[in-house]
């Protein structure tokens, strides 16, 4: 394992990085950087001051046909698919130990692709990505097939096996943990993986597949193609060689894939999409500063580009004075600026469109009943796509507001009077990822855990975990799970063999 180093410390350090990094220099197929056949490109622009950093080919059908059939070729040839579980495990670990060995590197490209403070893509993204990718490696020759028993003439087994070339699309947000939610699983399950990240964001994943090679992972089983979700996406999604579908992004995105596998050879398609997660704070909570603390956290963590993000802050009317006034005060205090300095607590968003799209969300709510005491509906007056955090009170559970996943910074405060009333807010959405509950009183807790529709719930804290649970959603949040074992559920087949004795 790598010995871990300290982060750089200071602006300066990460601007002399940025002199000399290396950017990708086309898609990873087949084990090399590679364009498109067509040799168009695509100007990727860099959130934290609008420059064009880099130019990724724009992959068409021909592309992904002939990509995906090399993905298929590196699978049949069982250069990977049939390598011992334990010898793909070894080579998942040395792949996390490369990208340690290249933390700041990764972190700053991270950075400069979706404007994350690149404090937060070492200390966080970077963190979950290794540790991840190390635990599938470690997880590799753990897992046991079944032989169920009392069988006196014959025997039975069930096996799991790879399913072939497994396609992942996954957003701008976190660039590489998402991706990392999928891929890692697919391999130690020996599968060939053909990884599309978001257009706005593939450099830190065009890296990563080149560490990847670099520690094993034959050319061929891991490619990283680039381009448009209309073109690059749709060709994924109707190709017929692709064995399962994994994607995460929004909802409408989501329906369209499930179109396009239904036209093409009807393949699995699993979806983690949108959500606009609750988030309920009652009288005893544990610790009141500590949630008021964290559900400012939840909105303003990466600009509030989050499928998690505490959206919705479910306050006891007896506190709600309270807990805004706490809300607003850490989120006037937060250090909004350029994210390569480590100073920085807030970045901008990660596209002009975005950023538009996020400041009309604020108008309607301005023009709503609902009452904004933090925020406005204008960007900042600097480089880049920054807008300050806002807040809304008084906001209708019906609204817009309360309903729309805005997916940005912008909080709406909500109130109840009593534990059925905060149930009944909580599940009136058409999502249901995330959530969190804030009380020291354990029989609460546990009501509204099981009362609470979404596949992941919070208590006393929000946005926990580790690789060992899953992490997935219901209803328009999507269904089956990334992570932990039950990650790896979609991208193998079962197996029945029958024995006579």
């Amino acid at each position: 394992m790598s010995t871990r180093k300290p982060a750089p410390a200071t602006k300066d350090d990460w601007l002399s990085l940025l002199r000399s990094v290396r950017l990708p220099q086309g898609m990873w197929v087949d084990g090399a950087w590679t364009g498109a056949r067509s040799g168009a490109t695509s100007p990727l622009t860099s959130p934290r001051d609008g420059q064009v950093i880099a130019h990724t080919p724009a992959a068409d059908e021909d592309d992904i046909d002939a990509i995906v059939k090399s993905a298929n070729k590196a699978f049949l040839s069982g250069v990977w698919s049939r390598l011992e579980p334990r010898e793909r495990g070894e080579v998942l670990i040395r792949w996390a130990d490369l990208l340690e060995e290249h933390r700041d590197e990764m972190a700053l490209l991270v950075a400069l692709e979706m404007g994350k403070p690149v404090t937060d893509a070492w200390s966080i993204e970077l963190r979950t990505t290794i540790n991840l990718i190390r635990w599938y490696g470690e997880l590799a020759d753990k897992l046991i097939d079944e032989s169920p028993r009392g069988r006196g003439k014959a025997l039975a087994v069930v096996t799991r096996e790879p399913l072939g070339v497994i396609a992942a699309i996954t957003p701008w947000n976190f660039p590489m943990t998402l991706s990392t939610f999928k891929v890692p699983a697919a391999l130690i399950a020996g599968n060939s993986v053909v990884l599309k990240p978001a257009s706005q964001s593939s450099l830190s994943m065009l890296r990563a597949a080149e560490l990847a090679h670099q520690a094993g992972v034959p050319a061929g089983v891991l490619q990283v193609v680039t381009g448009s979700g209309p073109v690059t996406g749709a060709a994924l999604g109707r190709h017929p060689g692709i064995a399962t579908l994994t994607f995460t992004g929004s909802t409408e995105v989501g329906k369209q894939l499930l179109t396009y596998a239904g036209e093409s050879n009807a393949k699995p398609v699993w979806l983690e999409l949108g959500g606009k997660s609750p988030n309920i704070i009652f009288p005893d909570a544990p610790d009141m500063a500590e949630a008021i603390r964290t559900a400012a956290w939840a909105i303003s963590f990466n600009s509030g580009q989050m499928c998690t993000a505490g959206s919705r802050l479910i306050v006891h009317e007896s506190i709600r004075d309270e807990v805004v006034a706490g809300v607003v005060e850490h989120l006037s205090a937060l250090r909004i600026g350029d994210p390569l300095d480590p100073a920085t607590q807030f970045g901008p968003l990660a596209s002009r469109r975005h950023r538009d799209e996020v400041l009309a969300e604020i108008t309607k709510g301005i023009q709503s009943p609902a009452k904004l005491v933090l925020g406005c509906d204008q960007a900042l007056d600097r480089p880049g796509w920054f807008v300050e955090p806002a807040v809304f009170v008084d906001v209708d559970p019906d609204s817009r507001l309360a309903q729309h996943e805005i997916f940005g910074p912008v909080l709406s405060v909500l109130t109840f009077s009593d534990e059925a009333e905060a149930i009944a807010i909580a599940n009136n959405t058409d999502y249901g990822l995330g959530s969190a509950v804030w009380t020291s009183d354990l029989s609460r807790a546990h009501r509204l855990s099981r009362s609470i529709d979404a596949g992941m719930v919070w208590v006393n804290c929000f946005e926990e975990g580790d690789s060992s649970v899953p992490f997935g959603g219901r209803k328009l949040s999507g269904h089956g799970a990334d992570k932990s074992v039950h990650g790896l559920e979609k991208f193998t087949a079962l197996k029945m063999t029958w024995i006579a004795l």
